[in-house]
C-alpha cells in the first residue's frame, strides 16, 4: 500500500522543511543548485579611495570588508598588501582586520603581494630575499583564513632563463607555504608572466600543487602599449593552474558590456575546465567611479552566470 501524508502531517513536516521531501515524485535534484561560480572583491577597485589619489577622499583600509558587505552586497574579499605596509608587522592591526571581516560576515580569500622583490631576481641572494620577505604575507593569510597569497613571477635574462629563475623562487616559498597551508598563485602581471605560455611553463617547472595561477582577464600586455598576447588564449593557458579567476575591468558600453573583453566567451573557458570557485572584481576604469564600476562589473557577471546556467 503506498505510503500518503496527511494534511496535518504534510502541514507540521513543511514547516520543518521537509515537506516536499516526502511528496511522490520529489527530487533532491530539484532543490536550488549552488551558482557557477561565486562573487568577491579585489581590494584594488578602490585604490584611489584608499590611496585618497585623484580627488577621491580617503578612506581607512581597515574598513574593506565592511565596506565590501554593506556597500556592494559581497561576501568574499581579495587584499593587497600595500595598503598595510605600515602594519605588516604587527599582531594588533591583522587581529583587527580579521575581527572586522568576521563581524561582518565576510570570506577572506587571498592577499595580492606586490614591492617585495623579484622572486625570479637574477642573483640568488636577492631572489632568496625575496622569497623570505613574502614570509610575513603568508603569516597574515593564514591568520585572517585565506586560501593562498597572490605573488609575481618578476625575473630578469632571457627567455629560458626567467623560467628556471622565477621557478626557482616561486618553489622555495610554496615550500615554505604549505607548510602553513598556504597556497601560492600568481598573476599574469607584466612582462613575461602576461605571456601565457611562459607562465605556463614556469608553472610546470615548479610543478608543486601548492602552486598554482590567478589568471586576470586585462593583464596580457607583454610590453605596452603595442605588444599583447591574447587574452583568451591566456587564460586557456593559465587556468589548468588557477586557484582564483581576476574579472578585470574598464569601460561598458550602453548593455553593461566590458568593451575589451567578451564576458561571455572567457567565462565559457573558466568553467570548462570545472572551475567553480570565487571570480573576482578588479575595476580599473576611470570613466566610472570606483563604485559604479564594481557595481557594473558585478551585474556582468550575475547576468553571465544566470546565461551559462
Amino acid at each position: 500500500m503506498p505510503y500518503t501524508v496527511s494534511r496535518r502531517d504534510f502541514v507540521r513536516l513543511a514547516a520543518a522543511g521537509l515537506g516536499a521531501a516526502c511528496l511522490p515524485g520529489f527530487s533532491f535534484a530539484q532543490q536550488a543548485k549552488p551558482p557557477l561560480f561565486q562573487i568577491s572583491l579585489a581590494q584594488w577597485s578602490l585604490n584611489k579611495s584608499f590611496f585618497g589619489r585623484g580627488g577621491v577622499e580617503k578612506r581607512d583600509p581597515m574598513t574593506f570588508a565592511q565596506i565590501t558587505k554593506e556597500e556592494f552586497g559581497i561576501d568574499a574579499v581579495e587584499y593587497v598588501n600595500q595598503f598595510y605596509k605600515e602594519q605588516k608587522g604587527s599582531d594588533e592591526a591583522l587581529k583587527e582586520l580579521k575581527k572586522r571581516a568576521d563581524d561582518v560576515g565576510v570570506k577572506s580569500l587571498l592577499i595580492m603581494c606586490d614591492g617585495e622583490g623579484a622572486l625570479g631576481d637574477a642573483d640568488e641572494a636577492k631572489r632568496k630575499q625575496a622569497v623570505e620577505n613574502h614570509y610575513r604575507w603568508v603569516e597574515w593569510a593564514k591568520y585572517l583564513g585565506c586560501h593562498s597569497i597572490r605573488v609575481n613571477a618578476q625575473s630578469s635574462g632571457t627567455y629560458r632563463e626567467q623560467i628556471g629563475r622565477a621557478a626557482d623562487g616561486l618553489r622555495m616559498l610554496t615550500e615554505f607555504s604549505a607548510e602553513h597551508g598556504i597556497g601560492v598563485i600568481v598573476e599574469n602581471h607584466g612582462g613575461l608572466s602576461s605571456n601565457g605560455s611562459w607562465l605556463a611553463e614556469v608553472m610546470r617547472t615548479v610543478d608543486h600543487p601548492g602552486c598554482g595561477t590567478l589568471p586576470d582577464f586585462g593583464n596580457f600586455f607583454v610590453q605596452r602599449p603595442h605588444i599583447e598576447y591574447d587574452r583568451y588564449q591566456g587564460v586557456l593557458d593559465l587556468m589548468p593552474f588557477a586557484k582564483g579567476v581576476s574579472a578585470k575591468s574598464h569601460d561598458f558600453d550602453a548593455e553593461g558590456n566590458e568593451t575589451h573583453t567578451d564576458y561571455l566567451r572567457i567565462m565559457k573557458i573558466v568553467l570548462s575546465f570545472g572551475y567553480r570557485g570565487y571570480v573576482g572584481i578588479e575595476y580599473e576604469g576611470s570613466q566610472l567611479s570606483e563604485a559604479d564600476g564594481i557595481n557594473a562589473t558585478k551585474k556582468l557577471l550575475e547576468k553571465v552566470r544566470g546565461e551559462l546556467a
